[in-house]
């Protein structure tokens, strides 16, 4: 029995596609998309909601911005962060927010919480990377490889590493050049309601050690000494005498400008006040140990030098 004209049509069809692609050189031609599809298809990029401002910038550093689907209201910089669904602050997040994003993957430190939202998150079959906050250049570290695992953008995320260890190698190389006597500072929060001073265990004291200041309020194996944030006090902060105020620029904004926080008690039987010695930076920048960290200390160190001089 002869094979009908659509049998015939049907099986030319197959024999061609199953032709060997030639190369143009040749004088043939090349086979493309119809059958090499399923092969070339991108696979689907995870959706990432970041609920710290650090491990956002690294987002965007990495050029993942479009896996973004969520931040938190740290997550102010770059200046693109802002229009992304936010989540609340990172220590009231709730999951119900959280999921309604759909994400694959959440971001950010261990201070996210509460932690039983967390586990809400988890249990609900989302990918959670919560990085140990220990302000070290460990840290910063650490950040960028889960970022990279998170957005799927592990090599991506060694490059960024390789170029930021060369310029943290060189700040500290140029802080440590510096040498002589190590200038008093303080550092003040005053975002809302009363000001608050930096102890040992805070990004602030690490980046005062690390810009090459003392923190007047620490004294080397003193009992006195304290972790964490305390309230200020004028008397601690006469005892302290500070060559140098390190504040953020929210602090500054908050209390009304730099005259009025000149106008807190203590402030003015020091000697930075004599000298009017302040510096003021971004709050994200100067102690959100991101991958500006090189930037913040550098900036830091010479500002505080240029406000003793």
């Amino acid at each position: 029995m002869k094979p009908s004209t659509l049998q015939l049509r049907r099986r030319d069809a197959l024999r061609f596609l199953s032709l060997p692609a030639v190369s143009a050189a040749s004088g043939g031609f090349i086979l493309s998309a119809t059958i090499t599809h399923a092969q070339t298809a991108p696979a689907k990029m995870p959706r990432i909601v970041s609920v710290s401002g650090a491990t956002t910038e690294i987002v965007y550093a990495l050029g993942a911005e479009k896996q973004l689907v969520g931040t938190d209201t740290t997550s102010l910089f770059p200046a693109a962060a802002l229009q992304t669904p936010k989540v609340g602050y990172m220590r009231q997040l709730s999951a119900e927010g959280l999921l309604s994003l759909k994400p694959d993957a959440v971001i950010g430190t261990t201070e996210a919480g509460p932690h039983v939202v967390m586990d809400q998150i988890r249990t609900a079959g989302v990918k959670v990377e919560l990085v140990e906050a220990d302000h070290t250049w460990s840290e910063v570290q650490r950040k960028v490889a889960a970022v990279g695992r998170a957005t799927s953008r592990v090599a991506q995320a060694a490059a960024l590493q390789a170029k930021l260890d060369a310029q943290w190698a060189e700040v500290l190389a140029a802080v440590a050049r510096k040498g002589g006597k190590r200038p008093r500072a303080i550092f003040i929060l005053s975002h809302t309601g009363s000001p608050q001073v930096a102890g040992e265990k805070t990004a602030a004291h690490a980046m005062l050690n690390y810009a090459g200041l003392e923190n007047a309020l620490i004294t080397a194996g003193s009992s006195s000494n304290f972790a964490g944030y305390r309230a200020m006090t004028p008397e601690a902060v006469v005892t302290a005498a500070p060559d140098v105020i390190i504040t953020t620029t929210q602090g500054i904004e908050a209390v009304g400008g730099i005259e009025k926080f000149w106008q807190r008690p203590g402030l003015e039987l020091t000697p930075a006040y004599k000298r009017r010695a302040l510096v003021a930076l971004d709050a994200l920048y100067l102690i959100g140990f991101g991958p500006r960290l090189p930037q913040a200390v550098a900036e830091l160190q010479q500002a505080s030098l240029k406000a003793l001089a």
